[in-house]
């Protein structure tokens, strides 16, 4: 996700999202708060959500159209790809960058 901070703008266009499930698509994202918790969308793929709860760290949750469900383990925001996030107990990842 470029480096998303608590001072990108929610609904951001011109997002491209990518996840180990889902591959890289055209997403909707949106800022939840000043900590950096955000959510992405896109028609047809799944809501994610990670909430932030210190710097780097953030916990998910995705939405295949029934509710928020939450995903195992916690997400870490990559050293090497800050656009990136990474679960440490499935090596699943999320990603979104600005375009």
């Amino acid at each position: 996700m470029l480096v998303w901070t608590a001072a990108c703008a929610s609904d951001a266009q011109g997002t491209q999202c990518a996840t180990t499930d889902d591959g890289t698509y055209d997403c909707d994202f949106r800022a939840i708060n000043s900590s950096g918790s955000f959510e992405i969308s896109a028609p047809g793929k799944p809501t994610y959500v990670l909430d932030v709860v210190e710097p780097g760290v953030a916990f998910g949750f995705v939405d295949l159209g029934s509710g928020a469900v939450p995903l195992p383990g916690r997400y870490l925001r990559s050293a090497d790809e800050p656009a990136c996030w990474l679960n440490e107990a499935t090596e699943t990842r999320i990603c979104a960058r600005q375009r």
